[in-house]
């Protein structure tokens, strides 16, 4: 997706993209990070923080899951924190009846300065970081909750394969200058290393803070082979994943079960 500060309007693309990817068989769905906002000002955000269950960018999500038959994973949005004027990165999963099934809370905020350019960002002014990894069972296997930047810290992924993940979700607004040098190798190693499937819906493009994104949205097997990209435009990836896949690599290969701590 490119989305932009209009809430509606986000609401209406991603309608859209998911009735798509219903009606070409999908039966889990992601959207990308900050899906239903991209803002002219970080600290925007605020202005439509939820709290879990209650408001209307939920209430989008529950009822499209419903209508769609889809299990939806809802990229990140904001949810209510602590302080007013931050807000955390949340990822509310819902099955196809609607329910929501857990909520998972970016733990890993972007605070740098890319190198070798003018480029810096400093999440935590406008967001509050969460604590606990999340994973849930839906049914393409059990799927681990990483949000964009968790994607740098392998230990969050470790943890999530111990508590039986077989599928990562990881969506972004990937900048432009990291994702054209690292997006495909740590999402591509994430898989590998742990004999993952990797599913990575990213924004791309100019927003309305003049944020470029790379996009490149992607799905990846457990062994590390790209079974479906787009690097533009407003769309839907899909792939085929099969549930039993992680487990009988790790049999063959069980770098897991080698692994000395």
């Amino acid at each position: 997706m490119n989305s932009g500060s209009d809430v509606a309007a986000n609401l209406q693309l991603a309608e859209r993209l998911l009735a798509d990817a219903a009606a070409d068989g999908c039966s889990l769905a992601v959207l990308p990070e900050n899906f239903a906002l991209m803002p002219n000002k970080s600290r925007d955000k605020a202005l439509y923080a939820e709290r879990p269950g209650v408001g209307p960018i939920q209430a989008f999500l529950a009822v499209t899951a419903q209508r769609l038959g889809l299990w939806l994973i809802g990229g990140s949005m904001p949810f209510v924190s602590p302080e007013k004027q931050r807000v955390f990165g949340a990822c509310p999963v819902y099955d196809s009846d609607g329910e929501q099934q857990a909520v998972y809370r970016k733990i890993h905020l972007f605070d740098v300065k890319l190198p070798d350019s003018e480029e810096s960002y400093q999440e935590s002014w406008s967001m509050y970081p969460g604590d606990d990894p999340v994973a849930v069972d839906t049914p393409a296997g059990r799927v681990g909750l990483t949000i964009c930047y968790d994607i740098r810290f392998p230990e969050l992924y470790r943890l999530l394969v111990d508590d039986g993940a077989t599928l990562f979700t990881v969506p972004a607004a990937f900048t432009k200058v990291t994702g054209e040098a690292h997006w495909h190798t740590l999402l591509r190693a994430r898989a590998i290393e742990n004999l993952a499937y990797v599913i990575a819906p990213g924004q791309y493009g100019e927003h309305a803070d003049n944020r470029k994104t790379y996009g490149h949205s992607v799905i990846i097997d457990p062994w590390g082979t790209v079974l479906a990209e787009q690097a533009e435009g407003n769309c839907h990836v899909a792939a085929e994943i099969d549930p039993d896949l992680p487990a009988k690599l790790r049999r063959e290969f069980p770098a897991l079960s080698n692994r000395r701590l």
